[in-house]
């Protein structure tokens, strides 16, 4: 996977649309906090389509797009309860076993929001689809690309005016390398590769 690819992507469009994505993201941070993260799952699910569709086809992001997806607020809000269940336990149990949970729930549903967004997969099935997708095929590419993205958004966490450029910068790197995974493009690449398979047997 071409890292530095993705970086200047996300570096180039931050850049670009960098007013409207300050915007955006100070909107979708303060909406979750407000609501003690109850809205956080579907505001960060429109949030993450906005960008894939700058991503994809240069659409400008809007404000209105982090309310885009509130139609899966149910299934949303029941996964973020369960989530915060298990995490809750790994806290009580001692300190490390919830950060170790919270490190691995966030790597192997990499891909789930989008998924859900993008493809319109139910809950399940995109936290199973992305769980497949970080456990098989090149896992040093998704570790790398987990890494980095936690480590932009890590480091945008400690404050709000870092975080008002990191988020989206991180997002942006994130949704550049799921449409190289899940994209037309990538669609396009498959059928073919199987085209050639079929046509060698």
């Amino acid at each position: 996977m071409d890292f530095k690819h993705h970086l200047e992507i996300a570096w180039n469009l931050t850049l670009k649309h960098i007013v409207v994505l300050i915007v955006m993201t100070l909107v979708t941070l303060t909406v979750s906090a407000f609501t003690l993260g109850i809205l956080a799952p579907v505001c960060f699910a429109g949030y993450m389509q906005s960008i894939l569709l700058l991503v994809r086809g240069g659409r400008e992001p809007r404000l209105q797009d982090v309310f885009s997806e509130m139609a899966l607020f149910v299934p949303l809000f029941g996964f973020y309860i369960v989530v915060l269940l298990i995490l809750s336990i790994g806290f009580l149990i001692f300190i490390i076993p919830g950060i170790v949970f919270a490190v691995a729930l966030t790597y192997l549903l990499l891909y789930m929001l989008p998924l859900m967004t993008d493809k319109r997969m139910g809950v399940v099935d995109a936290a199973k689809k992305s769980v497949e997708i970080t456990t098989k095929g090149n896992l040093q590419d998704h570790i790398i690309v987990a890494v980095i993205f936690i480590g932009i958004t890590s480091l945008g966490g400690s404050f709000l005016i870092v975080s008002l450029v990191a988020q989206p910068f991180a997002t942006i790197f994130l949704m550049s390398v799921y449409e190289n995974l899940f994209g037309d493009r990538a669609t396009d690449m498959a059928r073919a590769d199987a085209a050639d398979d079929l046509k060698q047997k």
